[in-house]
């Protein structure tokens, strides 16, 4: 039977007076035809409170690699991460497997758990009979377009 383990990380503290807010238009852009412009202008918005419902149980990690590609994860994507959720068969997960974290979709196979990769290179992974610790679930990739000098 395999081991899947929770982590229970500590609280990190959240300083709600450290808002960043930014304009935010009104409108919703059209990715077909061009809409005409505007000047409407909803309240500022700040990110953190748009993206993270649990601001003590989240956390940013960087990807590397291309293992995630199908997923639209990218090398050098940031992935913000919420320890409190429970995962589910395909979320996708962030996990310490044999020492080394790794990004998967969390995906069962007769009741046994393994973690499927994003790109048909990488091999799915199955976890039973290895000690798997979820380090949280992504709750939101932020890709840049312009391109990443490293």
């Amino acid at each position: 039977m395999a081991k899947t383990i929770v982590t229970q990380i500590s609280p990190v503290h959240y300083d709600h007076d450290q808002r960043r807010y930014l304009p935010c238009i009104e409108v919703y852009v059209r990715a077909g035809f061009p809409s005409p412009a505007t000047d409407y202008l909803e309240k500022p918005l700040d990110l953190t409170e748009h993206l993270i419902t649990h601001p003590s149980s989240t956390y940013y990690i960087r990807v590397s690699g291309d293992s995630m590609i199908d997923y639209g994860i990218f090398d050098r994507d940031l992935l913000i991460v919420d320890r409190s959720l429970t995962p589910i068969s395909g979320d996708i997960v962030i996990v310490a497997l044999d020492g080394e974290l790794t990004c998967k979709c969390l995906a069962f196979k007769n009741n046994v758990p393994y973690l499927q990769s994003g790109n048909p290179e990488y091999p799915s992974i199955e976890i039973k009979d290895k000690e798997t610790c979820i380090w949280g679930v992504v709750i939101h990739n932020i890709h840049s377009f312009r391109s990443r000098r490293k």
